[in-house]
């Protein structure tokens, strides 16, 4: 992925860490290029090499992965705070899965060696990438198992409770931000559209749910207690 794709809107270098810093952390602490992406544009693509990696500092991306047979299933969604590219780092030669801006988005571009050297130079650096990726192998773990035991009215109730969680900081107004459709949730919970509107209209006559347009779906406490008990 290169830097100065002209996809992307470069507008200027800041600091990986947006707190302020001395002079002496500064020398160690690099930058990174700041990128705008509109939505629903593609950030990455499978196979693309993999020689950036990349830190949300506003809005949502979501992952895919296709086949040689041409099918696509979406394999998570990140917001502010995640990286994404890392497996640069594991040696990987190009990305194994595709990222999407779901809302305007921005984010800073790390080349592989400038985000090397600041993981060795910078311990709170490291310590927010360590993190990351324990994050992202527990949710993978969660998924997982969510796929394999979980009946799909069961698995869009956590998707739903999951997304709500990461995209409002108001633990008593979550909500699913409006840009997740009908469509993505059945990619994500690997069922039909048909089947979604039918589990969410049954959410709503239960409570679990209140519909917005405008600002996404609000989910209710009650949801998570129902996934508790089930």
């Amino acid at each position: 992925m290169e830097l100065t794709h002209s996809s992307v809107a470069v507008t200027r270098r800041q600091s990986v860490r947006p707190e302020k810093a001395g002079a002496d952390r500064e020398e160690h602490v690099g930058a990174g290029v700041m990128m705008e992406f509109a939505r629903e544009q593609r950030v990455f693509s499978q196979g693309d090499p993999a020689d950036t990696v990349l830190l949300i500092v506003e809005g949502r991306m979501r992952l895919s992965m296709g086949s040689s047979g041409g099918r696509e299933a979406i394999v998570g969604t990140l917001g502010a705070g995640a990286f994404l590219g890392e497996e640069a780092l594991a040696g990987r030669t190009v990305m194994l899965e595709t990222a999407t801006a779901m809302t305007d988005c921005r984010v800073l571009a790390f080349a592989k060696d400038e985000m090397i050297r600041l993981l060795r130079a910078d311990g709170e650096v490291a310590r927010r990438f360590s993190a990351h990726l324990l994050s992202r192998r527990m949710r993978l773990e969660a998924d997982l198992a969510d796929q394999l035991i979980n009946r799909s009215e069961l698995r869009l109730a956590r998707r739903l409770c999951l997304l709500a969680r990461e995209s409002s900081q108001d633990e008593t107004d979550q909500r699913v931000p409006a840009e997740v459709s009908q469509s993505l949730l059945a990619d994500m919970v690997g069922t039909t559209r048909s089947r979604i509107n039918m589990f969410l209209t049954r959410f709503k006559k239960q409570g679990f749910i209140e519909y917005d347009y405008d600002r996404g779906i609000r989910v209710d406490k009650s949801l998570r207690k129902m996934l508790k008990s089930s």
